[in-house]
């Protein structure tokens, strides 16, 4: 139960710091199946309690709290619409992390200046939409900044998602997508 405790410890304190701070940072994800070589993709995180703004490849994605915007430059049209909470869950990985706890056994260790989290699942988790065998969350022990977030599925999938040269600050950027002259689909 101790254990449990601490993993509740980090987790709380990140998801608190999150809450009162926003994190910025170049992040890369990247996707590495069994059969085919990994693939990698660069961008931008910004991140305060649920509400976050990503750009990667030709895609903006910001939640203001409401409205989930997506942004698409290739076909210049930006997407309105209400998100879940299960799709909320699926696009905020420490709010993923958060869902998992009641049902993942939990192992944490110290390797060097981070705190390695290791949630897994007990039994299959029912009505999944990602069926996963093991999260991996990294975080910077003294600072509480995540550094990487690996997600591994059956079948030998794994997204990883690295931050770099992440930061917290005290200033609230908007979470919004204002585009002039496109496409508006707003499915609200």
């Amino acid at each position: 139960m101790k254990l449990l405790f601490i993993i509740l410890t980090v987790l709380q304190s990140l998801l608190a710091t999150l809450e009162q701070k926003t994190l910025v940072s170049d992040c890369s994800l990247t996707i590495a199946e069994q059969q085919t070589q990994p693939i990698t993709y660069s961008g931008n995180l910004t991140m305060h309690g649920q509400q976050f703004t990503l750009s990667m490849f030709a895609i903006e994605a910001a939640y203001d709290g409401n409205t989930l915007y997506m942004y698409s430059e290739d076909t210049e049209e930006l997407t309105l619409s209400t998100p879940s909470e299960e799709e909320l869950i699926q696009t905020n990985p420490f709010l993923y992390a958060q869902a998992l706890l009641p049902v993942c056994q939990y192992a944490e260790k110290a390797v060097g200046d981070k705190t390695q989290i290791t949630l897994t699942p007990i039994s299959p988790i029912a009505d999944s939409p990602m069926p996963i065998t093991k999260f991996v969350l990294r975080v910077l022990t003294d600072s509480l900044l995540p550094t990487a977030i690996e997600i591994h599925e059956d079948g030998g999938k794994i997204t990883t998602l690295r931050l770099n040269n992440a930061q917290y600050t005290h200033e609230t950027p908007s979470f919004t997508i204002h585009k002039e002259g496109v496409f508006i689909n707003d499915l609200r």
